[in-house]
């Protein structure tokens, strides 16, 4: 079966907007590497509305590099409650908001690769929720916004396990921690 992994920027003290501010700073070989590595796994991408039309202005343009051309190939899946202009970035499926259990329970018992999602929010804790989502890589990044988004809410609450950190010389880190039953 395949694995659902909620792959999330975060400041260290736990905010999540706008990560094109604060995170570049801190890409070298060793997060690009692991980030390629963990996409390679992946044959899919599972947006929520908000998310996929952030990314469709930005991810179709770009092009050339073995990561870009990867993501803009893969499917992609957009969970949303109203319509979706899908045409600027496909292959991409529509899943209405009131068969998000039922549609992505299917998905997962597909064959192929990991799925990924970019981002934290109603999305991930809807998935947590059905016991659909499998693991969070949280990247968590040495800046301190002081206000903002925050990683989890209320609605986010479950148990999870520690599954390792990974630690880069920018003094970032990614945690994985894999949601309990």
């Amino acid at each position: 079966m395949r694995k659902i992994i909620a792959s999330t920027y975060a400041t260290l003290d736990g905010f999540i907007d706008n990560p094109h501010g604060w995170s570049l700073a801190y890409s070298n070989t060793e997060s690009e590497a692991y980030a390629w590595e963990m996409i390679q796994g992946c044959d899919a991408l599972l947006l929520g509305r908000v998310t996929y039309e952030a990314m469709a202005e930005a991810w179709p343009h770009m092009s050339g590099s073995p990561f870009a051309d990867h993501v803009n190939a893969i499917a992609k899946y957009v969970v949303a409650s109203q319509p979706v202009d899908t045409s600027a970035w496909g292959p991409t499926t529509v899943i209405p908001s009131d068969e998000l259990v039922a549609q992505v329970k299917a998905l997962k018992e597909e064959d192929g690769g990991d799925i990924l999602i970019w981002g934290q929010g109603r999305l991930t804790d809807s998935l947590a929720h059905g016991d659909l989502l499998n693991e969070y890589r949280i990247w968590v990044f040495p800046v301190l916004k002081g206000s903002g988004k925050a990683l989890f809410r209320e609605e986010s609450a479950t148990s999870v396990e520690y599954g390792g950190t990974t630690p880069f010389s920018t003094g970032s880190v990614v945690h994985t921690y894999r949601l309990l039953p």
